[in-house]
C-alpha cells in the first residue's frame, strides 16, 4: 500500500513503490516554516498507525488549535489562489495512518506533476507555495491556517508516533532520547522548512533501540514516527 523510502543524506537505500496513496514525490524549495530510514521520508513516506496523544508533551501541538477554525477540508482537491490561498497549514488528530497529501504544479494527475507528499500519522504541517497549481488531501482531519507569528509553550517531550512539531512553538529545542524501538522502524527528521522537498531535510535517521537527537533552534520542525517517547535530557 504505497511506498516505504530511505533517505539518508547522501545515501538512498530502500524499496519504492509507487501506489495509489503514496507516491513518489519532488524535491523543490522551501518555505517559511518540513527523510530517514526504512520507514519513509519527508519527500514520500508511509507510515504506519499512530496518533498524536493528549498526554506527556507536545502530542497535539498547542490547545489553541483546537480553537481555529478550518481552513479547508481533509477530504478534496484545491486549486491554490482559488480555493486555497498560499501559506502553511497543520492537520492534527490522525490517528489511523491513511491521512495523504499532495502538493502538485498542475491538475493532470500524472506522476511528474508531484512536488511533494506524505502520508501522515498524527500531525503534519505543510506549507502550500504561490507556485503550487492543486493541492489533494485524502482522508485527513480538516487543514487550519498556521499563524507564523504564533507563540505557543514549547514542551520538553513528545509522542514518538506524533508526526511533525513546530520547534519553539510546540517542542523546545534541545536534546532528545527514545527508547524501545526494538523493530528498526523508528523514523525521526530535523527539517528547515515544511516544503516536505529532499532540500528541506537537515538530517535524519532509522533507528533500531535507543535514539537520541539534538534538536537546533534553528530547525524548523522535527517529525517522528514508530519512536518511543521523546524526553529532553
Amino acid at each position: 500500500m504505497g511506498m516505504k523510502a530511505k533517505v539518508a543524506l547522501g545515501a538512498v537505500v530502500g524499496i519504492v513503490v509507487i501506489g495509489a496513496v503514496s507516491a513518489n514525490a519532488g524535491s523543490d524549495g522551501k518555505d517559511g516554516g518540513s527523510g530517514g530510514g526504512d520507514k519513509g521520508s519527508s519527500a514520500s513516506a508511509e507510515h504506519k498507525s499512530g496518533a498524536a496523544k493528549d498526554s506527556g508533551g507536545a502530542q497535539k501541538s498547542d490547545a489553541k488549535s483546537e480553537e481555529k477554525k478550518a481552513a479547508f477540508g481533509g477530504d478534496g482537491e484545491y486549486q491554490v489562489g482559488t480555493d486555497v490561498k498560499p501559506g502553511t497549514y497543520r492537520t492534527t488528530g490522525n490517528d489511523d495512518g491513511m491521512c495523504y497529501w499532495e502538493r502538485a504544479k498542475d491538475a493532470s494527475g500524472e506522476l511528474d506533476s508531484l512536488l511533494a507528499n506524505d502520508n501522515v500519522s498524527g500531525t503534519s504541517y505543510v506549507t502550500i507555495k504561490p507556485a503550487d497549481k492543486l493541492f489533494k488531501s485524502s482522508g485527513c482531519q480538516d487543514w487550519e491556517a498556521v499563524d507564523p507569528k504564533a507563540k505557543g509553550t514549547p514542551a520538553s517531550s513528545m509522542d514518538g508516533d506524533g508526526g511533525m512539531f513546530k520547534v519553539g512553538t510546540d517542542i523546545a529545542p534541545g536534546t532528545y532520547r527514545s527508547t524501545g524501538n526494538a523493530d528498526d522502524s523508528c523514523y525521526w527528521e530535523r527539517t528547515k522548512d515544511a516544503g516536505h522537498g529532499l532540500d528541506s531535510i537537515i538530517a535524519n535517521n532509522n533507528v533500531t533501540g535507543t535514539a537520541v537527537v539534538t534538536i537546533s533552534p534553528s530547525d524548523a520542525y522535527f517529525k517522528t514516527n514508530d519512536c518511543g517517547t521523546w524526553k529532553k535530557a
